[in-house]
């Protein structure tokens, strides 16, 4: 992965912590989707939840120079995709993330740690 994506995959992970959000994950795709390197998976607890995750991420790496180049869902709130192009933020309701689990259907896809702070401490996700 390159070093500039790590960054901007872990301010992302790190806003969605931040706010509480919660189950995250992030996949490597590249072996096995032509759309995007890398997916960030993550929930909220309700729809209103999800939208303020979403904003935080956006403004999170916007302060970094990074702007989406797509954001759907916002409106609904229950699935908010943001497309930064190297990488892809989904962020459901609970019900949601169940219903269409994309961790099933990119099962193949691998697992990147990337480190969280919380407080002091650094754990990782």
């Amino acid at each position: 992965m390159k070093s500039e994506i790590l960054k901007e995959i872990t301010h992302a992970a790190q806003a969605i912590y931040d706010k509480k959000g919660f189950n995250c994950i992030v996949l490597d795709v590249r072996e096995i989707c032509t759309m995007t390197d890398y997916f960030i998976i993550a929930e909220g607890t309700v729809d209103r939840h999800t939208k303020a995750l979403g904003g935080s991420v956006i403004h999170e790496l916007a302060k970094h120079g990074v702007k989406p180049i797509h954001v759907e869902g916002e409106r609904d709130g229950d699935w908010v995709v943001i497309d930064f192009v190297d990488f892809v933020v989904h962020l459901f309701t609970p019900e949601m993330r169940e219903k269409y689990s994309l961790e099933r259907l990119w099962h193949q896809g691998k697992i990147i740690d990337v480190k969280i702070k919380l407080g002091e401490k650094i754990i990782t996700s």
